[in-house]
């Protein structure tokens, strides 16, 4: 029996390895922001020291009831001052590396959820 369609409407992360991500079958080589919805906007940041909360104000401007942050090729928390724009808009981050975040948000917008995913993609 065949539970799940062959395709989905969502934006698909379709690979990733270090400094890459797949989206859609598109090659991306730098930070990136991407949603269930169809937005994809460049993260203007190459390293988790360079990180602020301008850059999670950024993550909030998408619609989302959950956000993942992918912190690279290891886990990083973000510091709690930064999270304050999704706060604001009652949206929960999740933190996992990069490889993990890519399989979760690609399982919850399969399911036809709001989710947002920023990619910290580090030369």
């Amino acid at each position: 029996m065949k539970l799940q369609p062959d395709s989905f409407d969502v934006q698909a992360i379709t690979g990733y390895g270090p400094g890459w991500v797949g989206v859609n079958g598109e090659k991306i080589h730098h930070s990136v922001i991407i949603g269930s919805g169809g937005e994809r906007l460049a993260w203007p940041v190459q390293r988790f020291d360079e990180l602020g909360q301008e850059h999670f104000a950024l993550l909030a401007t998408v619609p989302a009831e959950v956000a993942i942050f992918g912190s690279g090729s290891r886990i990083r928390f973000p510091k709690p001052a930064w999270l304050a724009p999704l706060i604001e808009k009652n949206v929960g981050l999740e933190t996992m590396d990069t490889a993990a975040a890519c399989r979760t948000y690609n399982i919850l917008a399969q399911e036809g959820r709001r989710v947002v995913v920023a990619l910290l993609l580090e030369p």
